[in-house]
């Protein structure tokens, strides 16, 4: 069995005894990651009103196979308001009262919650307004369900991890992740699961690797393919890592840590074998050390959702600090 190969294939029986580094309390006491909590009485809910938010905050995520809900509704009648308010870290209010109004509200870090509240005096200003709020609303619960995951990475106490000492940046890598392949410039970090693993590999390009922006995806792409093909094999000959044709790849350009970045969100699977997931792909344009630095995530979790384990790798590489 050849070095990659074994590195990829997993059993079953050793992951049953795998756990998280510790307990993330403050993560955890305010409800579980990526879902809101609903106040809306039945008749709204049930209505109109009810399928606008479904179809703006539980539409599917970008970049999975399957279909999972951006976020997992659970829906309370307004009567209870004060008693989530106490205990969920994401919750949007609707009611129908004489004004229109709208606000949102992010409390301190150390209690992360976003309460968003709509009010308005027909259905049509209701919708109207969860219409018009709903992108600047989903994004701001997902930057904080971030946030709040980077708040309980578990480092090593000097702070110190392979990423780090080979490729000069500031990362903060969960002691679970363990180094399983290194290159002169690629390195693959692996995390057990119960039933699969979570990987981060990180790997360094020519700064003029990604300087033709007319086709930028099918750059990244076809560097991601080389990659998988000289370093992340399966159990069957010529196996190996290629970007999903099937779904073409979601991409986005932003500014992470003061560099450019190219977010890549796809699927991967391996050619003549059976393995696939998604992954979400950061190429930074590291002008100080003039060269392309990648980082991706990618997973492996059969007959589970992925788009939490998607919104951890995502939280781990968006901690990058470049020296």
């Amino acid at each position: 069995m050849n070095k990659t190969l074994f590195l990829l294939v997993f059993f079953p029986f050793l992951f049953s005894s795998c756990i998280e580094e510790r307990k993330n309390t403050a993560f955890e006491t305010l409800g579980k990651v990526n879902s809101v909590s609903v106040i809306i009485d039945d008749q709204l809910w049930n209505g109109e009103v009810g399928d606008s938010i479904r179809n703006k905050f539980a539409s599917p995520v970008i970049g999975l196979q399957d279909e999972e809900p951006l976020f997992t509704l659970n829906q309370y009648p307004v009567k209870l308001l004060d008693g989530f308010i106490a205990k969920s870290r994401n919750i949007i209010v609707v009611m129908k009262e004489a004004k229109n109004d709208f606000s949102i509200k992010e409390t301190e870090p150390s209690n992360r919650q976003i309460i968003v509240r709509f009010s308005g005096r027909t259905l049509k200003d209701l919708i109207d307004s969860i219409e018009n709020k709903a992108q600047f609303i989903s994004k701001t619960i997902r930057d904080s369900e971030i946030k709040a995951y980077q708040s309980q990475i578990y480092v090593n106490k000097n702070g110190e991890n392979d990423v780090n000492e080979q490729f000069g940046i500031d990362l903060k890598v969960p002691v679970k992740y363990k180094t399983v392949l290194k290159g002169k410039k690629f390195l693959w970090l692996k995390k057990e699961i119960d039933g699969g693993n979570l990987s981060l590999i990180t790997y360094q390009l020519p700064y003029n690797r990604l300087k033709d922006t007319t086709n930028i995806i099918n750059s990244i792409v076809k560097v991601r393919d080389s990659i998988g093909s000289i370093y992340i094999h399966g159990s069957k000959k010529r196996s190996k890592m290629i970007t999903e044709t099937d779904f073409t790849p979601y991409l986005d350009k932003m500014a992470l840590s003061d560099a450019l970045a190219y977010e890549t969100k796809g699927t991967w699977n391996l050619r003549y074998d059976f393995m696939s997931g998604p992954f979400v792909n950061y190429a930074f344009i590291d002008k100080k050390k003039k060269r392309v630095l990648v980082l991706e995530g990618f997973c492996y979790a059969p007959f589970k959702g992925k788009r939490d384990f998607m919104l951890e790798l995502e939280a781990i590489i968006k901690t990058i600090k470049f020296q």
